[in-house]
C-alpha cells in the first residue's frame, strides 16, 4: 500500500517538494534535501520553524504546538510550526518569523546588480 504525497511549495522561493501522508511538513523537506523551511528541535519547542499556509487552508492537521511561539490568534491566520503541521492536501506557504531574512537570503531573493558589480 502506497501513502497519499501532497505538493508543498514555499512562496518565498519558489521551491517545491513532496510530503507523504504521515510526515510533518519539515520532515518532508529535509527527507528530499531540501532547505527552504529554517528548522531547530523539530519537536515544536524552539519555533524556529515558523510559516503561514497561504492556499491549502483546512488542507491539514496539527500536533500541539507552544503558546509561547503559537498563539490562538496565530492559528486563526493559519501559522503554525512546521514541524507539527500534517498535509492532507497541497499546501503554499510563507515562512514567518525572525528566520525568514535567512531564507530569503539563501534562495538569492534579495537585491543584488550583477552586471554593476561585475564591472567594478
Amino acid at each position: 500500500m502506497t501513502s497519499r504525497k501532497y505538493q508543498i511549495t514555499i512562496i518565498d522561493t519558489g521551491e517545491k517538494y513532496w510530503c507523504r501522508e504521515g510526515e510533518h511538513l519539515l520532515q518532508g523537506m529535509l527527507s528530499l534535501g531540501k532547505k527552504g523551511i529554517p528548522s531547530g528541535c523539530h519537536g515544536g519547542g524552539c519555533g524556529v520553524c515558523k510559516i503561514q499556509v497561504q492556499k491549502g487552508k483546512g488542507l491539514y492537521r496539527n500536533k500541539s504546538m507552544s503558546r509561547a511561539h503559537i498563539s490562538e490568534k496565530d492559528e486563526l491566520k493559519n501559522i503554525v510550526l512546521a514541524c507539527r503541521t500534517f498535509p492532507e492536501g497541497d499546501i503554499e506557504l510563507t515562512v514567518v518569523g525572525g528566520i525568514k531574512k535567512s531564507v530569503m537570503r539563501s534562495a538569492g531573493t534579495f537585491s543584488f546588480n550583477y552586471s554593476t558589480a561585475k564591472d567594478k
